[in-house]
């Protein structure tokens, strides 16, 4: 397994995480602490959670018992800001509601800290210099390490780090978006702000729900039980015509060279040195010990710049 400084920081973390959305979900304990165990085991050191997964709280629940006895080998990053009842004092970046949430979080993780905490969503209604105060008295308190965003926006990146600056707050140094090779509109502004205030990237669905896999196949309907036949009419887009000429042109690059799409949809995005880890969810120690695996191939630049071709948008 690699390891990576986590964005301009000197924390380290491994090349693939693995994404706790699963968690109370699709994977009781028994199978979570199974999951946790062979990732630790294989040299994943990154769990990437939130307050909302499981649904509710319940994936912090399963990771923190998961993780009894293996705290100090694992990364914990969770995030805050999705709603977690109803009403506006039950969600968002307020002050008030953020400090109550990490108190919530590091119970269920049976925790005193986080390693990494990130706001889940841009709140518009509160200002972001709230939220960075916020955030910079629990770092301060030892409550939270680093903090993060996710699913910013590239203006929304840079005003936060002119905030931090300028308040002499703590900063944002990392940034959790959704990228694969079938989705790299963060390439436009995302990558560049990440690049140009040193926050490392923590790409979020890197398989594309499964259509980096070879799960899906063109003109047939999604397999019972995927993420896309969970999803109904909104999986029209993703099982575009045009997104599975690029799976086939991909998976033919791959097979080309002794590999597996899999394989080329991690290893492409740990080539980038702008990535942090790749987040990627399991349901099975198998799908774990194929994660840790797939980044393993190290791609030539002329590699890297062909698959960019193929997979071009």
């Amino acid at each position: 397994m690699e390891y990576r400084n986590l964005g301009s920081t000197g924390l380290k973390v491994s090349v693939v995480g693995i994404g706790c959305n699963n968690f109370g979900r699709r994977c009781d304990q028994g199978t979570t602490k199974s999951i946790v165990d062979k990732a630790i085991d294989s040299g994943i050191t990154l769990f990437d959670t939130a307050d909302a997964y499981g649904p509710t709280g319940l994936s912090e629940e399963y990771l923190g018992k998961a993780l009894q006895g293996r705290r100090q080998e694992t990364v914990i990053a969770s995030k805050f800001g999705s709603p977690m009842g109803e009403g506006d004092l039950m969600r968002g970046a307020s002050p008030r509601y953020l400090i109550n949430a990490v108190e919530a979080s590091l119970k269920r993780l049976d925790t005193d800290y986080l390693d990494l905490y990130q706001l889940h969503f841009p709140d518009a209604s509160t200002p972001i210099e709230e939220t960075l105060t916020a955030l910079d008295s629990l770092i301060r308190q030892g409550k939270v390490r680093y903090i993060g965003n996710s699913n910013f926006s590239g203006w929304q990146i840079a005003d936060a780090e002119w905030t931090a600056r300028s308040g002499n707050l703590n900063r944002f140094v990392t940034a959790q978006n959704l990228y694969s090779l079938l989705d790299r509109r963060i390439e436009r502004e995302v990558v560049p702000a990440c690049q140009r205030f040193g926050l490392g990237i923590l790409p979020y669905f890197p398989l594309a729900s499964g259509m980096l896999t070879g799960k899906y196949t063109r003109g047939e309907a999604p397999p019972q039980g995927s993420r896309l036949e969970q999803w109904g009419g909104r999986a029209a887009t993703a099982l575009s015509d045009r997104n599975f000429e690029i799976v086939e042109n991909l998976t033919a690059f791959a097979e080309e060279r002794e590999h597996s799409l899999l394989e080329l949809a991690f290893s492409w995005l740990a080539s980038l040195p702008y990535i942090s880890s790749v987040i990627a969810g399991a349901t099975s120690p198998d799908q774990v010990s194929a994660n840790a695996a797939a980044a393993s191939w190290k791609l030539s630049a002329e590699e890297q710049q062909q698959v960019a071709e193929i997979s071009k948008q």
